[in-house]
């Protein structure tokens, strides 16, 4: 079953929070006013699951490798050992951005398997 758009939304500003404290940040706040918005202090944390500007520097930082191709399941996108289907996201950028988050979170969280195969 597909995900509503909000869902989808807080499901990006899940993924961000959780990536926020593995680099770090611990004091996370979201202010009603700025829905989608994590805080630290005064500090507005990057939207790394929802724009290039923020996705980008962190794709070079953790040298995450794309890869594109196709299944039985349609188009995907590969980073590292993450894979997202592009019919999953509302759109190809979405997907590209989700698994460049969700490979960075993979490899805080299991360092030794960094650039290992865990299929």
């Amino acid at each position: 079953m597909r995900m509503t758009d909000e869902e989808y939304f807080r499901s990006c500003v899940a993924k961000e929070r959780q990536l926020a404290h593995l680099l770090g940040h611990h004091q996370i706040e979201e202010c009603y006013e700025t829905a989608g918005t994590l805080w630290e202090g005064n500090h507005r944390l990057p939207h790394w699951s929802r724009d290039w500007a923020a996705c980008g520097p962190l794709l070079a930082q953790h040298q995450v490798a794309l890869a594109f191709g196709s299944d039985a399941h349609g188009a995907f996108v590969s980073a590292g050992h993450t894979t997202q289907h592009f019919a999953d996201h509302p759109n190809p950028d979405r997907a590209m951005m989700l698994a460049v988050v969700k490979e960075v979170i993979r490899q805080l969280e299991h360092p030794s398997s960094r650039g290992r195969n865990n299929a």
